[in-house]
């Protein structure tokens, strides 16, 4: 494989990774996941569980 067939393979293979994370965030926000990971997230903080960055 030529070093631009490897780029383009490579590039490739980051758009459908990039594609399957997206549906997999679309589903999540879709089926409530993301607002009980919030919802943890922000009772976490509140009760002393996080430090400031």
């Amino acid at each position: 494989m030529s070093e631009d067939e490897l780029r383009a393979c490579r590039e490739r293979v980051a758009e459908l990774d990039a594609e399957a994370w997206d549906r997999q965030i679309e589903s999540h926000a879709a089926d409530g996941t993301l607002d009980r990971l919030a919802e943890r997230s922000l009772r976490d903080h509140a009760q002393g569980f996080s430090t400031e960055l």
